[in-house]
């Protein structure tokens, strides 16, 4: 009985760390979030932007031709609750953030088409949506993606600022593209 409580702890132990908002170099050697306002670290990684995606009415979409804004990049899919609470945040963002040289991009990693078009109706998403299913070579460019939703903050000269995996906080991702426009 003891043993079932001790792995139901680490069991919650372990969702708890991956669907909060820890900064990941703690675990991988990737850019921490650019905390308190800072600009992008200056180790910071090139963001590999050499994809093409379709969007959802089969159009080609160059991650490259994004190079030049800041780039918050979000990968998701329409059944993962933490990212039905990021997705109000990132229409906000394209919204108020757009015109001085953001560009949120959505990547959903499982989903068809057909489930994609009611959803993001739904949700008013106001920016650029691709099918990333069967796209596994860009979730391996951005991850390990051990859960979703993972989202990367890229400056406008291409480099990842700063990278969270789960629900992040909404102050947080904010400061960071605030931090480079």
């Amino acid at each position: 009985m003891r043993m079932r409580w001790m792995v139901a702890a680490a069991s919650a132990l372990a969702l708890a760390l991956l669907t909060s908002d820890v900064p990941l170099p703690l675990w991988f050697d990737w850019p921490a979030s650019a905390a308190g306002g800072a600009a992008c670290p200056a180790n910071s990684k090139p963001a590999n932007l050499n994809f093409t995606l379709k969007d959802m009415n089969g159009k080609d979409v160059r991650l490259s031709d994004y190079k030049g804004k800041v780039i918050l990049l979000d990968f998701w899919a329409t059944w993962c609750g933490p990212c039905k609470v990021e997705i109000p945040w990132f229409v906000e963002f394209q919204q108020k953030y757009g015109a001085r040289g953001l560009q949120v991009i959505g990547v959903s990693v499982d989903d068809t088409v057909e489930k994609l078009k009611p959803y993001v109706s739904q949700f008013k998403m106001n920016y650029p949506v691709l099918q990333g299913l069967n796209h596994d070579d860009v979730q391996d460019a951005y991850g390990p993606m051990w859960a979703i939703p993972v989202t990367a903050v890229i400056s406008r000269d291409g480099k990842i600022c700063g990278k969270h995996m789960g629900l992040g906080s909404k102050p947080s991702f904010e400061n960071e593209i605030k931090s480079l426009l």
